[in-house]
Formats: C-alpha cells, structure tokens, sequence
C-alpha cells in the first residue's frame, strides 16, 4: 500500500516529490515552464477563495506561455475552455507524458499568496495540484528531509516558533543540488514579516500561525533529561521526517509558549494532496449530487413534536447528497466548491491518524519493522499526547468566521441536562465526532426512548399491586392474630436462632405483594415481546442511518483498510486474497502456536470466571455464618430497634449486606479483569479493529456476566431450594461444616431477589456516574488549575485540549458495557422488579446529557472513526433476550409462589366455590418439636419468653410434605407434585407462547425499511448513469483527439447506442 522511495528510505504512504517554488520574492519562477499547466487545475477553481482567484486563472488559461506553444505530448495549448472531462483526460496524458510541472501562482492552493510560498516550503514538501492523482512509481524521485528543527529568528524568546524543515533547506545558495532554492536559517518565513505578531494571531485558533493552514492534529512531548532522552529524541526526528515523506506539513510551538514551559506541541496538518490521495485509498463516500427524493412527514407528528424538536441548522447541518468513494482520477466528478473545506475535520483526523497509526521511525539503513506507529511512540514516552483538536471552547462561538463552532452548537443543544426532553442532533454528532460515536448515541437514544413504553407497563403492574393491597388474602392471614400469631415456626439456623411467630413477617409479606402478583406474570409476557421488538425497530432505525450517513455496504469495503499495525508489524508472509485476487500480508505462525496460545486465553478467562464463582461462594457462607449472629444481635437490642423492628429482620440484614459486600467484590474484580482482558486479547494479535473489538467484548461481557448476574442466579433460583427439612436439613459443604443452606425470607425469595437488584442495579449506575462525571472532571480541573489565571487570550486551544482528560480507544466500548449490562438487569430478573425498567429510563435520561457533557467538555476530541452498526453487542442483545423469556418464566414459576396459589385456587380450596382462605395453612407443613436432632434444637437462651415446649410441641415451616404419624412421614404429598407439574407446565407454555410471538413479530417488521430500499436503488442507479457520462465524455475528448471529428461522431452514435444496455446491466 505504500510504495517506498527511490532511494529506500522508510516511508508510511505515497512519496510525493517536494514542488519547485518561487524565488525569494514569492512572485518570479526560478526558471520558464517548459510546458504548459495542465488543464485538471483549472478544474478546481472553484476551490480558491475569492472570485477574483477564478478570474486571473481564467484570464492566464487563455495566455500564450514562452516556449509553451506544444506540450511535450505534441498537443497544442488551447485557450478556450474545456470541459471537466476533457480536463481530466489530457492532465492523465500529461501525466503519462513525465510532465514536469513548476509551482504556478494559479497552482498555489486556495487562500494562500505568494507571500507564503517561501513559509509553505519549510514545514515539508509542498503538493502541486498538477501532480499526479494516483500514487507515484517507484520511478518518481523524492528528496528525503531530515527533520531537522531550525529556530526562525526575528523572534523574542516569549514568541519562538520552530518550523521542520527539509535538510535541503539549509544548503547555501539559491540552488541545493535538486533545482529547488533554499532558504537560510536567518531568513523570515513571511516575506515582508520578520515576526509574527502573537497579540494579533488568535491563541484560541485551529490553523497554522499563517492563519491558513488548519491544524489537524497535535502531538505533544517534553524534554526527557534521563539516558532515554537521545532514543526518544532520534525517534521523534525520524517519525517526523517520514510524515514530512507523506506530505503531512508540521509546526512545532516551543516550550517557552508552552503554559509549564516545558511541553513542546507539533502541530498536523494535512494538505489536499494527502487528503485526496488517502480519501481515494480508505473509499472514503463524498456528494456527487443533491439528494431528489423527498422526504415524506406527517403533518400531525410534527406539530406533536415541535416542543422536542432543535433547530433545523442543528439538526442537519449538511444537505443531503447522493455520495459515491472517492477516486483522485474522477476529482471533478463530485461536488468541490472548496479544496480546504470539502472533507469535514473529523474526515481530516481520521486519514491523519491513519497515518500516524502506520508511519515507521526507524532510520534507512535500519529496517526494523515493529518501529512503527505512534501508538508504540505513546507507550514508550517518545510523545505524551496525540489529538485532534476541538473547534472552539464549548461554553462560546469561535471568534474566527472560518471555524465552525460546532463543539458550541452540540454543548448549547445537546450537553446540557435541562435539554434532556429534545431530541439529540445525530447528524451533528456524526459529523463532530464521527460515525462511531454517532452510533453509539442514536443506539442509546433509541433504547432509552424504548424504555418508556416498557416503564409505563411496569408502573402499572406495579399500581396494580398496591391497588390491589386489600385483596390480598394470605397476607391479611399472615397479620392476623388469630392466625399468624398462634402459627409457630421452626427455627430458621442451628442453635443460635429460635421458634418464631408468623405473624413477624407481616410487613415482608405486604411488600412482597407489590411485585409478586398476577401482574408479574403479565409483565413477564409483556417484556419478552417488547425486546423483540426493540431489536427489530433498531434494526430498521440502524438500516436508516447506515444510508443516511454513507455506511451501506462499508463492512466488506472496510475490512482489508482497518488492519491494525499490531497486525502489520508481525506480518511476515504474502498470500493471494480471493476475493481481491490482490496480495495481502498475512501473520504466519504454527497450529501448535495459535493452539497454544487460544488455550491459554481462554483458559484465563475461565480461571477468572471461576474466581467469581468462588467469591460468590464465599458471599453465601457469610450470609449463612452472620444469619444467627444478626438474629441474637437483635433479640438482644429488641428494645433499641422497637422503632424499625418490624421492617429489619435478620433475613433482611443478611441480605442487603451480603449484597453490598458483593457489589463491592464485583467493581474490585471488573477493574482487575479489565486489564487482563485487554492482555490476553492483545496476545491472540486479531488482524482488523473489528475483529479485536469484538474479541474483547465476548471476553469482557462474559466476565461481566457472571460477575454481574451470579448473585441475582443465586437468589432467583438456588436459594431456599434445597434446604432439607426440620430433622435433616441440608448442609453447604456437606454435614460435617456448620453452615445450613440458607432458606428463603418467610414473605418468599421474590422479594431478596427484588432487594438484591435493586442494590446491585442502582449501585453501578450510581457508581458509574460518579465514576464518568465527577471523576473527569476533578481530573481536569486540577490539571488546568494554572492555566485559570492566566488572561485567556494566552490559552492556546492546543493547551486547552491537552489539559483534558483523553479518550481511549476502548472508552467507548466501556460506554457499550454499561448499558448491556443494565439491559440485562431488565430484561433477565424483571419478572421479579416491574419498576426496573423505570430506573433504567431515570438513569439514561441522566446518561445520555452525562455522556454528552463528558465528550464535549472534559475529554479531548476523539480521532474519528467509522462503524456501521453497534458491532458484537447487537448479538449479545439478541441471545439476552433469548434467555430472558427462559429466566423470567423459570422465576414465575419457582421463585414467585403465583403457581402455588393458583394451585390451590383451583384445586385445593376448600368449599365449593374457589378462595385463598386457608392458603397459608395448606402451604406450611408441620413437624413434632421433640424429633429434633441437638445439632438442630435451639439453645433454651434463644427461645422467646412465651415460648413453652410442655404446651407447645410442633412448628410449621414451608413445604409440602405429609405430618408426624403419617404412614408417609415427612415424605412429599400430592399436592407438591401437582405444583410442579403446574410449574413446568408454565414453563413451556410461557416459553412457547413468547417465542412464537417474537418470530412473528420479527418476521413481520422488515430489517431495512422500503423508502430506504428505494433511496440505496436510486443512488446505486445515479452513480452508475454519472460514471457513464462521464467516461462517454473522456471516450469522445479521445476519439476526437486521434482520428479527427468524423471518428468522434461515429463514437457518439455507437455510445448512445448501447447506453441503455449498459446502465441495465449495471442495475
């Protein structure tokens, strides 16, 4: 992809050769051009600033040149104008010719004067625009530069400014050896400036010192005074003179402008050569043509929608176009009103990172290949930043009307919390921070908009519940003194804990009513469809954006132009791609070594896995250690918790602080694994940014999942479930340890799961925007602490940026994490929370204006970066919601007792006529007091005062098994089988009737919706009738050119001919 110069030096893109300049003035050639300018600059024009440009290119178009009267093609110099077409046909012979082109004043890129050509030359090799539009043979001669720094003098020291500088600039003479004029160290970049005037040049701009160059990005080092400091130096020297190689210009503000004095800042900018040439190469989509087709909106809607909607300039700040790749040799072919604004800055920084990424800094008699990238610069310390630039403060507009301020517009619109009730500017937000992003926040704006229904729902099972409060029989049975109060119950943990009335519960078993009731059964149904269809609407809304915003079909075109350098470096073997039929580097290593090495990833992500498991192990001994300590703790401070005693039991207790110790196990081991993950991911060396990305997120979802969901898994359906019975009780461990597995709180195990979720739910999202706001912020305020005093004109925007805390690369799949793992928590243990959907609507309104915030005022400008859909997650949602139906219909049936009462409603009940009288005694089952073993019996201490065992010879507990003196005693009764046979019944039935929804529903909405269908046909169909024309154009200029003006009638009537066939087959 990058073709090295002729002398071998290390380069990281096309070599283009340094353009012959003018002369000292900046207005004389240094020599007569021997042929004339080629016809293509006249073709860009339009990008010169300033209709007065137009004219005098014009007017010199039509100029006889001395000693121009042929070109060395033999074709003579025509003054009238020609077609774009044409243009571009003879420029591609002129090129075939080996014209050599000299730096005309209508060459020089738009906005620029003369007065800077002499400026332009010593930030590196300079493009011509009558270069050649594709990549240059080995053939074509680059001078090297050095990348030397020579101090511009006519400078204080407060204003020093430090140009590179090829090392052909600093030969005496007007002549260097290679027909270029030099400049001397001690002569002003600026013709007719010996300094530059810092007062006037704004320190809040985006360009170059010459208020023309846009500064694209910006590296950032400081002098390192260790034994390391000669490496880094060198290293810097030479990666920065391989990026003058590509073409990139560079300029280096001295520590002394610096606000610590001591950190230097290269600044980036890429001309239009480079950004053509690599635009070409990474198939970036640019408008060839306004978009016809219209939109079609409902009067209605938008009249409803009017209080949400922004301002249409925020909303879509770029008209809509039909777009096609971008190709060098069909440059007029699309819609270039002007060279220096046509790629977007977040399109510059993409193709400037691209090289960066991939730009070697090994000297030319060294080859060694794994010195390559400046992220490899960033680990070793040879720099200490590397970013693009924001556009302006945020709190205020730009000064400069040549900067956009959009940074101003999406803070002012959209990062502030009071306008969580708009909508968010999502073509502004792609066409800011790019595509990537710009998918995450349509993804997090559609989810939590989806939300809404699903709280709504939620909040009215859960009103049902409360309204239902008076109905609710077992519980008024329960309360009952009469019942509860003379029903007693076995003790709930060896020794320690003794007999107990029902009656205690009765607060528990209300609350358990708000979420355990027939609207739970309801909800669950109601949530396994309605993930259907949100993943279905997303899919349609993602198929709108993949259009929208130029991403159809970009997997597949993408794929082979996102290798990681990683990858590159480790490539030592060519192979044949079938698809391009074009040679590819490939990674050659062994079976043994992939085996070896995909064992052992995998083998610690188990190992990790399985040290969760065992923490959660450990969280269950202590709930079942510290059970009978919190149940003597409170018999003994009865009197002091008299206030609350009837809302903390000892159950309660264990719960919420078995589940707090686990909250904090689980963020102690997520910050732990993090690193790991990305260890053993890094190792596995995956070719492409996708698939690494995807590499680590079954790594990291997998982990979080079991760190995550374990303990609510363990509540929802191991808990109270294999207990024993009075007598022969079930032991952890087995019988010889002392810890009896643990039983459900005597109001049901629905309402410990609904207590774990909710603090293990609401901890992490209070946690994480702690951890996403507040931390950031702290962060950058004591790292701009100096800088605060300082009068803000002398605040550069370089050194506003660099103060910001920086955006990794995995930042964003952090932001991806989060939000899975909370769409887990509501989909996976809803049946047992309706109000979980609510606190995730709450906590995402606050997210989305938190993110927001975050991106564009405490962190640096993220490098651009494309993406079509939201990756390996989307997979992820679907198998949650899979298994979501399963897990809600499983806590329906064994943790909720709706199946038990059913049970009993419809079979059990006694009289004629179906009621829940007597619910609670048919469900607890009875055992004679004087069968306990001594392992078991309490200890006469803990026995309450009324407590008699002369009149007092049984206690209840809950199961249904037949009484002491039965033939069967102890053994299950009927009635637990026919509770079981209900509850897998339920089961299936749940499952079958929620899955066979969701495939219908999923069969019913299409994945692209018809009007995009349409848009993507027509815009196929424009641009194979675009090409068409304007290769009929190209064919005629030749026809006519080799055979006279009969061949070129003859070729229009044969090309007309068959147009309609041709675009046919092309269709």
């Amino acid at each position: 992809m990058f073709p090295a110069a002729e002398n071998g030096g290390a380069t990281c893109g096309p070599v283009w050769p340094p353009v012959i300049t003018h002369g000292r003035g900046g207005t004389t050639p240094t020599a007569a051009p021997k042929t004339p300018p080629s016809p293509l600059i006249f073709a860009s024009l339009s990008g010169m600033r300033g209709a007065a440009l137009r004219e005098k290119a014009q007017t010199v178009r039509g100029q006889d040149h001395p000693g121009s009267e042929k070109s060395t093609s033999g074709t003579p110099w025509r003054s009238t104008l020609r077609t774009r077409a044409q243009d571009a046909l003879l420029q591609s012979e002129g090129r075939r010719a080996g014209e050599q082109q000299l730096e005309w004043p209508w060459h020089r890129p738009a906005g620029r004067t003369a007065q800077h050509s002499t400026a332009l030359r010593s930030s590196g090799p300079q493009y011509s625009p009558a270069l050649p539009r594709t990549a240059p043979s080995a053939g074509l001669r680059s001078i090297p530069p050095r990348g030397t720094m020579n101090r511009l003098t006519g400078k204080s020291k407060e204003e020093t400014l430090i140009e590179m500088r090829s090392p052909d600039d600093s030969h005496s003479g007007d002549d260097n050896g290679h027909g270029f004029p030099s400049m001397s160290s001690t002569e002003s970049p600026f013709p007719g400036h010996s300094e530059v005037d810092k007062k006037k040049h704004s320190k809040d701009s985006v360009y170059f010192r010459d208020g023309v160059r846009r500064i694209d990005f910006v590296l950032s080092y400081v002098d390192d005074q260790t034994k390391d400091g000669e490496k880094k130096l060198e290293r810097r020297k030479e990666f920065e003179a391989n990026l003058m190689k590509v073409g990139l210009e560079l300029e280096t503000e001295d520590k002394s402008e610096s606000d610590d004095g001591k950190t230097y800042f290269v600044k980036i900018h890429a001309p239009w050569e480079v950004l053509a040439t690599y635009a070409d190469v990474l198939k970036i989509k640019v408008p060839f043509k306004v978009n016809d087709i219209p939109s079609h909106q409902e009067i209605t809607v938008d009249c409803l929608s009017k209080p949400f909607r922004l301002p249409e300039q925020v909303m879509n700040p770029e008209p809509d176009y039909f777009t096609s790749p971008f190709d060098k040799n069909k440059i007029d072919f699309f819609l270039i009103d002007n060279n220096e604004t046509f790629f977007p800055p977040s399109t510059r920084n993409r193709i400037v990172y691209y090289i960066l990424a991939r730009c070697p800094y090994y000297k030319e008699d060294r080859k060694d290949k794994d010195k390559k990238g400046i992220k490899r610069l960033l680990n070793n310390g040879t720099y200490n930043t590397a970013f693009p630039l924001h556009d302006c403060r945020y709190w205020k507009p730009s000064n400069d009307p040549n900067c956009e301020s959009e940074r101003y517009n999406l803070y002012k619109h959209w990062a502030r919390f009071f306008r969580f009730y708009k909508e968010q500017p999502l073509n502004l937000i792609r066409k800011y921070y790019g595509e990537k992003i710009g998918i995450y926040f349509a993804w997090l704006g559609f989810y939590t908009e989806m939300l809404s229904y699903a709280a709504v729902v939620g909040l009215i099972c859960f009103l049902y519940g409360l309204f239902t409060y008076d109905e609710n029989v077992w519980s008024k049975e329960i309360c009952d003194p009469d019942i509860g109060g003379h029903i007693i119950m076995c003790p709930l943990c060896d020794k320690k804990c003794g007999y107990w009335k029902l009656n205690s519960t009765c607060e528990s078993s209300w609350q358990s009513h708000l979420f355990d009731n027939v609207g739970t059964v309801f909800f669950a149904i109601f949530m396994g469809i309605w993930v259907t269809l949100f993943l279905e609407f997303w899919k349609r809304r993602q198929a709108r954006l993949e259009y929208e915003w130029d991403l159809v079909d970009f997997e597949e075109e993408q794929q082979q132009l996102q290798l990681r350098p990683e990858y590159e470096t480790k490539c030592t073997g060519r192979r044949l791609n079938r698809v391009t039929q074009e040679m590819e580097w490939v990674l050659n290593r062994s079976a043994a070594d992939f085996v070896t090495k995909l064992l052992l990833c995998w083998a610690t992500v188990a190992l990790w896995m399985a040290l969760i498991i065992a923490s959660i192990i450990g969280v269950i001994a202590y709930r079942l250690a510290v059970y009978a300590a919190f149940a003597s703790i409170m018999k003994e401070n009865s009197t002091k918790l008299q206030a609350v005693g009837s809302f903390i039991t000892p159950q309660l207790a264990t719960s919420v602080t078995a589940s707090c110790i686990n909250f904090v196990i689980i963020m102690v081991l997520n910050f732990l694994y993090e690193r790991v993950a990305i260890w053993i991911t890094d190792m596995e060396i995956p070719k492409t940014h996708l698939e690494y990305e995807n590499k680590l997120t079954m790594k990291m979802f997998l982990f979080q999942f079991v760190n995550y969901y374990s303990s609510c898994f363990y509540v929802a359906f191991f808990k109270g479930k294999f207990v024993g019975y009075p007598g022969k009780y079930s032991y952890m461990f087995g019988g010889q340890s002392n810890l009896r597995n643990e039983e459900c709180d005597p109001g049901g195990c629905l309402i410990e799961l609904t207590t774990q979720l909710v603090i293990v739910m609401a901890g992490k999202q209070v946690w994480g925007n702690i951890q996403e706001a507040l931390v950031p912020w702290l962060w950058n305020w004591w790292g701009s602490r100096k800088a605060r005093s300082h009068p803000e004109s002398l605040y550069t925007r370089w050194e506003q940026d660099h103060d910001l805390q920086n955006f990794t690369q995995l930042g964003l799949f952090y932001e991806y994490l989060e939000m899975v793992i909370q769409f887990g928590f509501i989909t996976l243990f809803v049946a047992s929370f309706p109000l979980a959907p609510l606190l995730a609507l709450l906590n995402n309104i606050i997210e989305v204006r938190v993110d927001a915030w975050k991106f564009t005022t405490q962190f640096r400008r993220p490098v651009a970066a494309k993406a079509h859909s939201i990756g390996a997650w989307e997979e992820i949602l679907n198998g949650m919601a899979i298994l979501s139906v399963v897990t809600n219909a499983f806590i329906v049936a064994f943790t909720s007792d709706m199946i038990p009462r059913l049970v009993y409603y419809y079979a059990y009940h006694p009289g004629d006529s179906p009621s829940m009288e007597g619910y609670i005694n048919n469900s607890l089952s009875i055992y004679n007091i004087s069968q306990f073993p001594e392992q078991n019996r309490p200890d006469e201490s803990e026995n309450p005062a009324w407590f008699n065992e002369t009149i007092i010879q049984t206690c209840r507990y809950r199961d249904y098994r037949y009484p002491p003196g039965h033939e069967k005693e102890y053994s299950h009764t009927m009635q637990f089988w026919h509770i079981l046979a209900a509850k897998l019944a339920f089961i299936i039935i749940m499952e079958h009737v929620v899955f066979v929804v969701k495939f219908f529903v999923a069969w019913m909405i299409p994945d692209v919706p018809s009007e995009v269908k349409a848009r993507i046909k027509r815009e196929r169909y424009l641009i194979q009738e675009y090409l068409h024309n304007y290769e009929v154009e190209k064919l005629k200029l030749q026809l006519s050119q080799s055979n006279g003006g009969h061949a070129q009638s003859d070729a229009a009537r044969i090309v007309a001919t068959e147009r309609h066939q041709v675009l046919s087959e092309c269709l």
